[in-house]
């Protein structure tokens, strides 16, 4: 039984865990208005099976590509050429598969490493010559956009061999058959990853009580956890009733599990937040602040480089205006989902959130009809008051 300063503390201590942790809850509160409101006034278009699908393959590409910008963020930089570079990868893919015949596999390959090497000259000029990265990947935006136009000619070059165009366009293959137009492996994928999240959540619960680092209250904790199983599971089951479960969500999952165990339990994620939160302080502490920021770029060179392959692969073409914005939308992505403009602070899961609510925008203002002027004008809007929300947080 609780003491009477027991249960007038709980509160307390219930509104100052929220008070600290506005920035990331914010948005994922935000994605749920968000959700329910175009639900509501699309007369539930938005979260039918078909729709939900198309949002994920809408918008993956600006997943992948929001966890390379999210480390680049957090070390306190800006890469602005990623859509030129996506656009120049899908376009020597097409180069490589359809004009001159390569291997699909070895042309998938060339095409990272390619983009690898772009992030590496872009990163060297930003870490070594103390180039601002503004003005480092402002060039690059242009000169790989020259080149794309230079390698397709002003024409688009397709079709892509089939296999290729899985990469986005598949689906998993279903070893359970199918009951009632519901594809049961991919129902099961989804539940799997619903329940490996919250076991993940627990853990990393309980390795914070452990170490004596302050948690959520348990009772909130819990309902987060429970909201968490819910919205995934449904959305898989949502996603199951089409046509199951696209490629590209798996190698997207992938991707968020991989980066969002490099960011929260590896010494070179932790030094990296270091470096974005203190440069110098971070090299007086042995920190290889270089080194780091030069790698954050060759890591976004190469999901660059896949975001493009993924483009490419849903169009089932390589065009010139590929790659178009898509800079503006990876990084507002970052912002909207809790990323600091002034360096070391930032999520995955906060990224992933902000890709998923400006492709829920994208897709609930399309429904009604809302025509891409006033489209941009409400982006800008909602970018805007991310940050006003990120300077709030930082005057305070």
């Amino acid at each position: 039984m609780s003491t009477p300063q027991e249960a007038i503390t709980a509160p307390k201590v219930a509104t100052s865990f929220w008070k600290d942790n506005l920035r990331d809850y914010g948005m994922l509160i935000s994605l749920v208005a968000i959700v329910i409101f175009f639900q509501v006034a699309t007369g539930g278009i938005l979260l039918k099976p078909l729709n939900i699908t198309n949002i994920v393959l809408q918008n993956s590409y600006i997943v992948v590509m929001a966890l390379g910008m999210l480390l680049i963020i957090v070390t306190g930089h800006i890469d602005l050429s990623v859509g030129s570079v996506a656009g120049f990868i899908g376009g020597l893919a097409g180069l490589l598969m359809v004009r001159w015949g390569v291997d699909i596999w070895l042309s998938i390959i060339v095409c990272l490493v390619v983009g690898g090497l772009i992030g590496a000259i872009q990163g060297y000029f930003v870490a070594y010559f103390k180039i601002p990265s503004f003005i480092v990947t402002l060039a690059g935006m242009l000169v790989f956009r020259g080149f794309m136009i230079a390698i397709l000619g002003s024409q688009a070059i397709g079709p892509f061999p089939p296999i290729f165009q899985k990469l986005s366009s598949g689906y998993v293959i279903e070893l359970i058959s199918s009951e009632g137009g519901l594809y049961l492996t991919s129902f099961i994928l989804g539940l799997l990853l619903a329940l490996a999240l919250v076991w993940q959540n627990f853990r990393s619960r309980a390795r914070r009580i452990t170490h004596g680092v302050e948690s959520e209250p348990m009772g909130f904790f819990i309902g987060k956890n429970i909201v968490v199983l819910a919205a995934i599971g449904y959305v898989a089951y949502l996603i199951s009733s089409h046509r199951g479960m696209p490629n590209v969500l798996i190698i997207m999952a992938v991707l968020i599990v991989a980066y969002g165990f490099f960011t929260n339990r590896t010494i070179i994620g932790r030094q990296i937040y270091a470096v974005g939160g203190n440069a110098r302080a971070a090299e007086l502490s042995g920190i290889k602040a270089t080194r780091l920021v030069f790698w954050t770029f060759v890591n976004m060179g190469v999901l660059a480089a896949l975001g493009g392959l993924v483009v490419a692969a849903r169009l089932n073409s390589a065009t010139p205006k590929a790659g178009t914005g898509f800079e503006l939308d990876v990084i507002a992505a970052c912002f909207i989902g809790g990323a600091s403009a002034y360096g070391g602070v930032g999520k995955v899961t906060g990224a992933v959130i902000g890709a998923f609510l400006m492709g829920v925008m994208n897709n609930g203002m399309s429904i009604l009809g809302i025509g891409i002027d006033y489209q941009q004008v409400i982006k800008g809007l909602v970018l805007l008051g991310a940050v006003c929300v990120d300077v709030y947080n930082q005057r305070r």
